[in-house]
């Protein structure tokens, strides 16, 4: 009789169908214990489901030009040679441009989002949950029509007021936007089955945080691109600069860990790549704040219809003589320095790559060993998936572009007047005669008028 109800308990509750045998559980806490956590741990994790680790997909001519090494010299090698080649192609779609740039951010995106989504459906597939992956798609496009969409109408302004359907789109944008969750969020409630509701709805908010994490802040990337590349290069440039020094320092000199989540990180390497990363964040920027290519603003072209990077560098892109402090003179001998300015500001970007940035890898580190996983997927040999190299810049894409709103960006009047040739011919005479009273009481309109005569 106690078999049978343990069997129609097992029947009726979703979440025990899913605990693992006796034997299967012991092998799992075997494995858990290897990558570092304790039997208490094991044991609070015991019921959520194992997800299938992906197999080694590293290539063939590696495994052999590498057989002869230990598995932790054969990681390292293996590791550093998809790190040139990746850095290698980050070089070459920068030389592309700004467009090509843009792309590769959308397609990143829709990876770490199938990655991340993957493992949901993964954990919970036995349940055939109807409709969870389109819906999940479905709510991505949703999200990325809203988001580009925005976009569209602040930087092609004048492109979609000559456009007669684009206005139109324009005009009702948001509404669209919301009509297309709102089918969404209808086809999930009729989706809803009995038994499975709890399931459901948990699959409802893993979609939804997936998209607040991944999509939102990938479009941030891109307003910080408009903003001019040095802003898209440098802080991604910094957060790459550092992991590969965190792992440089903490391989050959690390001793003493740093956190449990990520048992290989050591305080070593974190304090090597600190000091790495604030060195190379000045220098790089050094290079980079010499080219108007870099530095100056995304825009769009109304006469050639394209996206043109050219622009008179404004201050923070110009040499500064900066006096040094007492100590460094007497260090270095020298009174004075000259430093574009946005040095000092990536310093700052810099430091956060390095102190804060982390964290984003932090917590994708609990979030796999939530569900005994190593990587997010095997995309890159020796890496993971394209969510485990951009767990770190999702957060400082939204660090960067909350710098920028704060110190770096004023009102742009180009923008306003764009705003204001959409009004009416009566509104733009209100606002001319109003802003034609305010100067002329501030004592400007006359100077202006002698000026111009």
């Amino acid at each position: 009789m106690a078999e049978l109800r343990k069997r129609a308990a097992r029947d009726t509750d979703p979440t025990l169908q899913q605990q693992p045998s006796e034997d299967k559980g012991s092998d799992s806490e075997l494995k858990v214990e290897k990558d570092g956590l304790s039997d208490s741990e094991s044991k609070a994790d015991s019921g959520v489901p194992d997800v299938p680790v992906p197999p080694d997909d590293t290539p063939e001519v590696l495994n052999k030009a590498l057989s002869g090494l230990s598995s932790r010299w054969k990681n390292w090698w293996v590791r550093g040679i998809l790190t040139l080649a990746m850095i290698s192609f980050f070089f070459f779609i920068i030389y592309l441009g700004p467009m090509v740039l843009m792309m590769i951010v959308l397609c990143v995106q829709i990876k770490c989002f199938q990655e991340i989504i993957t493992i949901g459906y993964s954990v919970y597939h036995s349940y055939h949950l109807p409709w969870f992956r389109t819906l999940s798609w479905y709510f991505l496009l949703c999200v990325n029509y809203f988001f580009y969409g925005e976009t569209v109408t602040d930087y092609f302004f004048t492109l979609v007021q000559r456009e007669e359907p684009l206005r139109i789109l324009s005009k009702y944008h948001r509404f669209i936007s919301f009509a297309l969750y709102l089918t969404g969020f209808c086809m999930f409630v009729l989706s809803l089955v009995k038994k499975h509701y709890r399931l459901q709805f948990y699959m409802f908010g893993w979609t939804h945080v997936t998209l607040l994490i991944v999509v939102t802040q990938s479009h941030l990337i891109i307003h910080n691109l408009f903003e001019g590349m040095i802003w898209f290069i440098v802080p991604i440039s910094c957060v790459i600069c550092n992991d590969i020094m965190a792992y440089m320092f903490g391989f050959f000199f690390g001793r003493t860990p740093l956190i449990k989540l990520s048992p290989k990180k050591t305080w070593e390497g974190f304090i090597g790549g600190l000091f790495a990363t604030i060195v190379f964040g000045i220098m790089l920027s050094y290079v980079m704040a010499g080219y108007r290519y870099f530095v100056c603003p995304v825009e769009f072209n109304n006469d050639s219809n394209s996206f043109q990077v050219d622009c008179e560098p404004s201050d923070l892109f110009q040499l500064q003589e900066y006096s040094l402090p007492s100590i460094l003179e007497s260090v270095t001998g020298w009174t004075t320095v000259r430093l574009y300015p946005f040095q000092i500001h990536s310093i700052a970007l810099s430091s956060f790559a390095s102190i804060v940035g982390p964290f984003g890898g932090f917590f994708a580190s609990g979030f796999k060993r939530a569900f005994k996983i190593k990587d997010f997927a095997n995309t890159i040999p020796g890496h993971g998936g394209i969510m485990d190299r951009f767990d770190c810049q999702y957060l400082m894409a939204t660090f960067v572009n909350v710098y920028i709103a704060s110190f770096i960006r004023g009102p742009n009047p180009s923008k306003v007047i764009q705003q204001l040739l959409a009004l009416r011919a009566d509104q733009q005479l209100h606002i001319f005669n109003s802003l034609k009273a305010h100067l002329t009481e501030k004592g400007l309109l006359p100077a202006l008028e002698e000026a111009a005569a």
